[in-house]
């Protein structure tokens, strides 16, 4: 893979770092100017700290008098384990200066008012929830969004797909108008498609579902965790000690059996009576997957791309964008098409993995594969798609900048 780096590549990701570097020092010298870090909640392991001593999670772009600019779209960036709020100020900085009419950022650890360090342990469900109040109490704090996105890092995809299912409502005011006997000529309109009711997420129009190196098909075996090296020996010894991380470790490693019911990642396949994970995700207009093919020692390509080890594209196939160098692959196929085909397969053992697949392909998925071979940073893969800490992952700016720059407003 270290053949791929060519040096159209790094000369492209040399200028987005550069670039970064120009932000960065403009916005130290302008502590009143362009950025807003609105005071809310407190209790993170890592605060930001503004002017006026105050601590804050969401940011927006200002006037030169100090007043919002009305955002419409909110996007809610949610960390995974023991992770800080810290570790999206990068990315969320991208956003606002690409898009400074028209986004805030609200960028959280795991979806909770305290949720810091150890508390992202509670389980997926737990910080769901937590997440979910708080995407309410955000929308109170900006009344003029009326789009919303996410963007998950690791587990915290895992917590917003959750959220979502919990947020998920549906306008029913065009059904009840013609069950109240709205009609149109001789007889009772029949609706279009477009004036059906519409899904919305916390009553907003949802656009962009968006993850990075999210273990979607959790971390139970089938080498989804590569540290372990594909070793099934380590693999059980990891899963009969996944209660060292707390529930979320359970739900990870599908070891939960709250009740007799299925493991949580299975049921968020599905629509219950309160909680419609399937067709929240549906109700968004894209879902995109950036996935580490090699170095993330935590997350496998696998998990985090929601492919069958099978259909992962092969290495000597890959090659770089010049825009984007560390870009290896694009998968923009409508995998809703492809399960027919699987379902008339012969000898399909029909397990966790399997049915995760499945469910999840229900939508299609952007694909994004992502390839930090060659770069002095590709053993910190995990971290360095997301450019938690800027000094220490730069070379992940240019997947940020892919991000941004393929963004639907």
């Amino acid at each position: 893979m270290a053949s791929l780096e060519s040096e159209a590549g790094s000369k492209s990701s040399n200028e987005i770092k550069q670039r970064a570097r120009k932000n960065r020092t403009k916005k130290k010298k302008t502590k009143n100017g362009a950025f807003r870090y609105l005071p809310k909640f407190r209790c993170f392991s890592l605060k930001s700290e503004t002017t006026d001593g105050s601590f804050d999670m969401d940011m927006e772009v200002e006037d030169e008098a100090g007043r919002g600019m009305n955002p419409t779209h909110l996007v809610i960036m949610v960390n995974g384990l023991i992770g800080s709020a810290e570790d999206w100020r990068y990315a969320a900085t991208q956003f606002v200066e690409r898009y400074p009419e028209d986004v805030v950022v609200h960028f959280c650890t795991a979806g909770s008012e305290c949720n810091c360090s150890t508390l992202t342990f509670d389980g997926v469900d737990v910080m769901g929830e937590r997440l979910a109040e708080e995407v309410k109490s955000v929308i109170k704090r900006h009344p003029s969004v009326q789009k919303i996105s996410f963007v998950g890092h690791s587990l915290g995809g895992l917590i917003a797909r959750y959220a979502i299912g919990r947020l998920y409502e549906r306008d029913t005011t065009r059904e009840l108008s013609l069950e109240n006997g709205e009609c149109r000529g001789n007889g009772f309109e029949d609706p279009s498609p477009e004036q059906k009711a519409k899904s919305k997420i916390a009553g907003l129009e949802p656009v962009n579902f968006i993850t990075s190196a999210t273990p979607h098909l959790g971390s139970w075996g089938h080498k989804q965790v590569p540290v372990f090296c594909g070793f099934q020996i380590l693999e059980k010894a990891a899963a009969s000690t996944s209660w060292c991380l707390g529930r979320t470790g359970r739900h990870l490693f599908l070891t939960d059996r709250d009740k007799g019911k299925p493991p949580l990642l299975l049921q968020m396949l599905y629509d219950s009576e309160d909680l419609k994970f399937l067709s929240a995700l549906k109700s968004f207009r894209r879902h995109v997957a950036y996935a580490n093919v090699h170095y993330d020692h935590l997350v496998g390509w696998s998990t985090s791309s929601i492919r069958r080890k099978k259909e992962l594209p092969k290495l000597k196939h890959l090659s770089r964008d010049n825009k984007y160098p560390h870009i290896v692959n694009e998968d923009m196929i409508n995998t809703a098409s492809t399960q027919e085909e699987v379902a008339l397969e012969d000898n399909v053992n029909i397990d966790f993995e399997e049915e995760m697949i499945r469910g999840l392909t229900k939508v299609s998925w952007e694909r994004i594969d992502v390839s930090f071979s060659g770069s002095r940073q590709k053993y910190l893969a995990h971290n360095t798609i997301q450019v938690k800490t800027y000094c220490i992952h730069s070379d992940g700016a240019d997947v940020i900048q892919h991000m941004v720059d393929n963004f639907r407003i």
